[in-house]
């Protein structure tokens, strides 16, 4: 459950208006932007590349800091080699008294906030300036990033001209270029007293002992040139052997980052040189260079793991961050830690900031998979996130959690329940389909949504009743897995998946000994209840009987397919949780690949747009079926709504745990779906269903109907 104190920091972010508008509107613009700057560039190559690079340096990861050290110290430059973060700000703090630095300037290093760098400084005198222009606004407001590139972005121009004006002493307008005026006139000044000058690495390479820093401020290039001591902090997750192994980073970093080709800066440092200090004299003198390199045992916990350590993948581009709905909405004040931020902020919190704070902001993330899709270093951040929801489970347990997936697990009991939920139910359906408010702790399933009624009889009673009139010889036949919803909620549903199956020749049986799919258990960390569920439904389904088992939810048919991660590969029950999942296919994937598509239909207009539900078009790579079936089918027009893809805001019981979050996400697919002008709203998951027709029934808008594609096939096709 998410605790009051985050709940109070999602609402305050929500009535941020000046958060919603600036975080809202880049968020809205980056995807067309960031394709634009990849055109001519293929993203997935590169994307591979980085993973290639980036794993053989994390394999490597002894020999590189052996050889980046030997390379920059050949050069002049001094390494130090910190095993925690304590060890780093020791030797800083001495490196700092030793050469009598009253002065810093820093530039780009999330690391050294790791380490509470500016506070300890700050505590023993030095005055530490932050230069970025972002992170000099948030340092005069007291507060840190809300984004790891933009890190300024809940702030307005006038609250900017506030903060300045206080800073100043001086009336400063809210007029942009004026401001950047009065930070240049600040920072000039600190930048030529300053005596030493800290810089964060977007890259260090080995075999030259370079460090790289990408930007597009002068500042940086300040930092780095200016004072006479340079000293860079980086965790050793930013090595690569070699410059040939740092150009897919540079290709993608500006891109990811903030949708440019290439900053406006990449400068380079190879250990300490001579400058000149007095041009007229031709004076010159030794610029001293330090690096420290943290290897802290956070960062080794993450290589030690054979799934974590893709997280030494991530070039810190912040893509996951842009295309987040819950982001969108919350922020990195909310959805991350003092540091870090977002999806990837949560992995890397856990490991290098607190564990506590990554694991209250875990369960802020959807599982909507749009982060995996843009991730610079193809990390498959939602799938980690769940390995900590697992590991939370297993150490802290949830126990109303675990109480309500324990009944869930229990098939007999979760559908006794069920039949009695049906009946008491009345009070509030009050002969209507659609149920608008529900008390109490139910309250977050009525919020921005009506709730569907729980179906008098279930499926499994009707299917006995259900005749099946196969079209021509029969080809085989299909096991229906209908999960929880098309089981006890929509019946019409699954027999009109039956029905659809039967006009291409396929009889559809309906195992009785089927339950929950384990999803919740999942998505949860249960993964105990999640196995003993995979076990159940893999007994229950027999898939050995069957040609192949059909689901119209592809969160079932995700969850599925995922059942021999659950044993030990090889066994017995292994084997045959492959041959479930092997036989398993959405509705739309199979019906359209066993012949499904055929130009027939009551010719009838109808004006539909199409919802992709997350699931389906992202972890099961459905997009193009449905849409074919439904444009074969004679009186349909197909008209795409503006992100069809995003997510609706359901994400299982995420729209139950975070209403708050959940509701604006809805809202936001609704508008879309109306500015279509459809009749209909067509999709494939009955999760999606819900969330979007009971949106729109709490809204009064009757005149939009949200059907399943096998509803439309079966309606048009005049098999019902």
């Amino acid at each position: 459950m998410a605790s009051n104190e985050l709940k109070q920091e999602i609402r305050a972010a929500l009535d941020n208006s000046t958060l919603a508008r600036t975080l809202g509107n880049f968020c809205k613009t980056y995807p067309a932007k960031r394709e634009n700057a990849y055109a001519g560039i293929d993203f997935e190559a590169t994307r591979d590349q980085i993973r290639e690079v980036k794993s053989y340096a994390a394999d490597h990861v002894d020999e590189m800091i052996e050889e980046f050290t030997e390379n920059c110290q050949k050069r002049g430059g001094v390494v130090f080699h910190a095993h925690s973060a304590d060890e780093a700000m020791e030797w800083i703090r001495n490196l700092v008294k030793e050469k009598g630095v009253k002065s810093i300037v820093k530039s780009k290093s999330m690391a050294s906030e790791e380490i509470h760098f500016n506070k300890i400084l700050s505590d023993d005198g030095v005055l530490v300036q932050e230069t970025d222009l972002g992170e000099f606004i948030i340092a005069l407001e007291g507060n840190t990033p809300v984004h790891m590139v933009m890190p300024a972005l809940h702030l307005n121009k006038e609250q900017v001209a506030d903060l300045f004006t206080d800073y100043t002493k001086v009336k400063n307008e809210p007029i942009i270029s004026e401001e950047v005026k009065t930070a240049r006139r600040v920072m000039r000044d600190r930048f030529t007293h300053a005596d030493m000058g800290v810089s964060g690495a977007n890259v260090a390479v080995a075999e030259t002992g370079t460090v790289f820093t990408m930007t597009n401020e002068g500042n940086g290039r300040m930092v780095g040139t200016l004072p006479k001591i340079h000293l860079y902090i980086f965790g050793i997750e930013k090595f690569v052997k070699s410059f040939k192994d740092a150009a897919p980073i540079f290709k993608a970093l500006p891109r990811n980052g903030t949708a440019q080709r290439i900053t406006s800066y990449i400068s380079m440092y190879t250990g300490a040189c001579d400058v000149v200090s007095d041009k007229d004299a031709d004076t010159k003198e030794k610029k001293e260079f330090y690096a420290v390199i943290l290897d802290d045992p956070g960062r080794r916990a993450i290589l030690e793991d054979k799934e974590f350590r893709q997280i030494f993948d991530c070039i810190r581009c912040g893509a996951c961050l842009d295309v987040c709905p819950a982001f969108a909405l919350v922020g990195g004040h909310v959805y991350g830690s003092k540091v870090y931020t977002g999806g990837i902020g949560t992995l890397l919190s856990h490991f290098l900031v607190s564990e506590e704070r990554a694991e209250q902001i875990q369960n802020v993330c959807l599982q909507c998979g749009r982060c995996k899709e843009v991730c610079g270093g193809h990390i498959p951040i939602t799938d980690l996130i769940m390995r900590l929801r697992e590991k939370s489970q297993a150490e802290h347990p949830n126990a109303v959690k675990k109480f309500a997936l324990d009944a869930v697990t229990d098939r007999k009991l979760f559908h006794s329940m069920l039949r009695i939920a049906s009946v008491a139910q009345a009070p509030f359906a009050k002969d209507k389909p659609m149920i608008r408010h529900l008390p109490m702790f139910l309250s977050g399933l009525t919020e921005g949504r009506s709730f569907p009624n729980i179906a008098k009889v279930p499926f499994r009673d009707l299917f006995p009743l259900i005749p099946q009139r196969i079209e021509g010889e029969q080809k085989g036949t299909i096991a229906l897995f209908a999960g929880c919803l098309l089981d006890f909620v929509y019946t019409d549903l699954a027999r009109d998946v039956i029905v659809d199956l039967n006009s291409i020749g396929y009889r559809v049986d309906f195992p009785m000994g089927q339950a929950c799919c384990g999803s919740p258990a999942h998505s949860m960390g249960d993964i105990e209840n999640a196995a003993k569920e995979a076990e159940i439904n893999i007994e229950g389904m027999e898939a050995e009987k069957y040609d192949y088992i059909v689901s119209a939810c592809p969160s079932c048919t995700h969850q599925l397919k995922s059942y021999p991660n659950y044993f030990e590969e090889g066994s017995e029950m292994w084997k045959r949780a492959k041959v479930l999942a092997d036989k398993t296919f959405d509705f739309c994937k199979l019906f359209y690949d066993l012949g499904g598509l055929k130009e027939t239909g009551d010719g009838k207009e109808m004006k539909v747009t199409y919802h992709d539900s997350c699931h389906l078009c992202r972890s099961l790579r459905v997009t193009e079926e449905q849409r074919a079936l439904l444009k074969a089918t004679k009186g349909v027009e197909l008209v795409e709504m503006e992100d069809h893809d995003n997510c609706c805001g359901f994400g299982g019981s995420y729209s139950v745990l975070y209403p708050e979050i959940s509701a604006p996400i809805l809202a936001k697919k609704i508008e879309n779906i109306r500015n279509t002008g459809a009749d209909v709203v067509a999709l494939d998951c009955p999760g999606c269903l819900m969330q979007i027709r009971g949106g729109l029934d709490a809204r009064g808008l009757d005149n939009i109907k949200v059907k399943h594609t096998a509803e439309i096939l079966a309606e048009k096709r005049g098999l019902i």
